[in-house]
């Protein structure tokens, strides 16, 4: 499982003209989920986001978590996240999970953001979204549960 993690000021994601979800001040997380994630990798995510110091202290340091800072977050479904891209100019989707097995683990991944402290708003799986957001920094962080010590 694979996250881009935006700090920001504040963003919101509409489907169809309409918003379904917004966060203030925190992070804007994109997620794309692989055919052999499972909980296990939600909860790796999960654990190393809620715990990531990646806000300023009042010494101007990234020393506090999105929690520390009283922050929210924003959860958008994003399948391209999984792209192979080694081989010619046409990405290759193939590891990316299919809807029945990511749509459980994306819904569980913004139960666990919840659960853990995170005020957590989301898009809606599979559907075409237009994302606005006032990044702050910018700080852009990428994490892959793969390559994580496994909760």
């Amino acid at each position: 499982m694979k996250a881009v993690l935006q700090r920001v000021h504040r963003a919101e994601v509409s489907v169809g003209g309409q918003v379904v979800g917004r966060c203030g001040t925190g992070l804007m997380i994109a997620v794309g989920i692989a055919v052999d994630d499972t909980d296990a990798d939600v909860r790796t995510l999960v654990d190393k986001i809620r715990k990531l110091r990646i806000f300023r202290d009042d010494a101007g340091k990234l020393n506090l978590s999105v929690r520390d800072v009283g922050g929210e977050a924003l959860v958008i479904s994003n399948f391209t996240l999984q792209a192979n891209c080694r081989r010619g100019t046409r990405p290759d989707y193939s590891h990316a999970a299919p809807r029945e097995v990511a749509e459980p683990l994306y819904e569980m991944f913004i139960a666990e953001m919840n659960s853990s402290g995170i005020p957590t708003q989301h898009g809606v799986f599979g559907e075409r979204m237009t994302i606005e957001m006032i990044a702050d920094g910018p700080v852009i962080i990428t994490l892959n549960s793969h390559e994580l010590p496994r909760k």
